[in-house]
């Protein structure tokens, strides 16, 4: 299997975001409880929200999951006669084009003059682990649940094809990502350029996901978030 096939399949994509998720849960936890209400990523609440509704109660409900998702999808791999073993060069060659598509994002929409991620924390520490987050679970909800979603949808009730739903899917779950922005306590004053900029970065995102998987979309979009940080940090 060539490494665009194995970066894309969802063992790499789950493993190779697990230390992602890992320093987004140290952060959650290294913090008072009285700044989580404020620094849960809106996708990170949804998420838990949707698990407690399931019976899995509690911060920790979302950690089980995904440790649980890794071991299934190693299983069904495995049952199914695919390789499961995991190559370091293969995550190593992951990291690396995460960069570049991080540094590429980061690139286009400075040339735009926009910015998607906007740190409010006053606390860095807050600030890095809301950046981590929101490439772990905003892509989990808006590209990989999203798409898919939104594609399974106009395949059954429209019956396009392959290229046309993923097209509609991902123009449609920018759509959601962008108005997301803009509900709750912590949403943005809605603003037409605000949706804009939202709705940009969701199209490059969700071309992203749909051209090389979760995994990497997760780390570009956390990179391009840490990329921006730093940048405030150091104009600042």
């Amino acid at each position: 299997m060539s490494y665009w096939q194995q970066s894309r399949s969802p063992l790499y994509s789950l493993v190779f975001t697990f230390p992602l998720f890992l320093v987004y849960e140290a952060g959650i936890f290294a913090l008072s409880d009285q700044d989580l209400p404020s620094l849960r990523n809106g996708a990170d609440v949804l998420m838990r929200r949707l698990l407690e509704s399931f019976g899995l109660i509690g911060l920790h409900g979302f950690s089980i999951a995904f440790i649980i998702g890794i071991i299934v999808v190693f299983v069904i791999q495995k049952r199914s006669g695919r390789e499961v073993r995991i190559h370091g060069n293969t995550l190593f060659f992951m990291l690396v084009e995460s960069f570049i598509w991080g540094g590429a994002l980061f690139g286009l929409l400075v040339m735009w003059q926009v910015l998607f991620m906007i740190p409010t924390s006053r606390l860095l520490i807050q600030q890095v682990v809301l950046a981590v987050g929101a490439g772990i679970y905003e892509e989990l909800v808006f590209r990989v649940l999203l798409i898919t979603g939104l594609a399974a949808v106009l395949k059954f009730i429209f019956k396009w094809e392959r290229i046309a739903r993923q097209v509609g899917a991902v123009i449609g779950a920018a759509v959601i990502f962008s108005l997301f922005h803009f509900v709750g306590t912590f949403g943005d004053v809605p603003h037409i350029r605000l949706f804009m900029i939202r709705f940009v970065a969701g199209l490059l995102l969700g071309g992203i996901y749909s051209l090389r998987g979760f995994g990497i979309t997760a780390y570009a979009h956390s990179i391009y978030d840490l990329i921006v940080l730093t940048q405030m940090i150091t104009v600042h």
